[in-house]
């Protein structure tokens, strides 16, 4: 099996499925994941300062040729500013046990602080330490903002989106942009588990709920981080490539959205 992988307006790639890493705070429960998902097939982790197992992630990538992953950590709200999301890049990168991380994210669009935090992170990625830089949870208006002192504009923008909350605009600004949107929670957390129309698309293909819903994100041209740490999940939810929603499918899916945040929001954030 071939993971697609999407071209990013730097130039590097990125795989279209990654393995989300919330939430996974427990050693060996993180590491029989991180097993699973290497035998399933995924290469690319998503990893950040605030979910407490970078390290986790360091030792367990010490078994796999570094280059063959595709590793993102994200700087944590309380350590924005110029040079704290410097210095706390570095540590990152000790507890990853490598000199370079392929994604960067800024986790959320604080106020003040966000500017400062970006330029921290077009220097990290002049000296090598981040192969591509982005941001998770930006608006369309913060993304305009960013103009105005980016000397790059982020490579991808990490929201939550799946088939509940599409965020149309946001999509269409992205895309306009240049910019990847990466769709977390792209199930839902579990929160709709029971739409009708989901499951008959899902009979009809024989295919499971969340496999629809994953593969919905798929051909929206996002990439997508469901986050599991059952080994039988972790495998359905890269079982997603063998099969294809038509045009119906697409249109009946894309009529279910109903701006359902499972998350943090940043729609109010000035």
């Amino acid at each position: 099996m071939t993971i697609p992988i999407i071209k990013l307006n730097d130039g590097n790639r990125i795989p279209q499925i990654g393995l989300g890493l919330w939430q996974n705070k427990d050693k060996s429960e993180f590491d029989a994941a991180f097993t699973a998902a290497i035998k399933a097939g995924y290469t690319h982790f998503d990893s950040a300062q605030a979910y407490d197992n970078e390290q986790f992630l360091g030792a367990a990538m010490q078994n796999q040729k570094r280059e063959d992953l595709f590793v993102t950590t994200k700087i944590a709200v309380e350590h924005f500013g110029y040079n704290n999301a410097q210095k706390t890049f570095q540590q990152s990168l000790k507890k990853l046990q490598t000199d370079y991380v392929d994604l960067l994210l800024l986790h959320f669009p604080v106020p003040i602080l966000r500017k400062k935090s970006w330029l921290a992170l077009e220097e990290i990625k002049k000296t090598g330490g981040a192969k591509s830089i982005g941001v998770s949870n930006y608006t369309v208006k913060h993304l305009e903002e960013m103009k105005q002192y980016a000397s790059v504009m982020p490579v991808v923008n990490q929201v939550e989106l799946h088939v509940f909350l599409q965020q149309p605009e946001l999509l269409e600004y992205c895309a306009a942009n240049n910019i990847v949107v990466e769709a977390y929670s792209p199930l839902a957390h579990a929160k709709d588990m029971d739409n009708q129309v989901v499951a008959d698309i899902a009979a009809k293909h024989q295919k499971s709920y969340a496999q629809i819903m994953l593969r919905w994100c798929l051909q929206k041209g996002l990439v997508v981080l469901p986050k599991s740490v059952t080994s039988s999940r972790i495998q359905e939810n890269m079982n997603i490539f063998d099969f294809e929603l038509d045009a119906e499918d697409m249109q009946q899916l894309t009529a279910q959205d109903r701006d359902l945040r499972t998350c943090w929001s940043p729609v109010h954030v000035p």
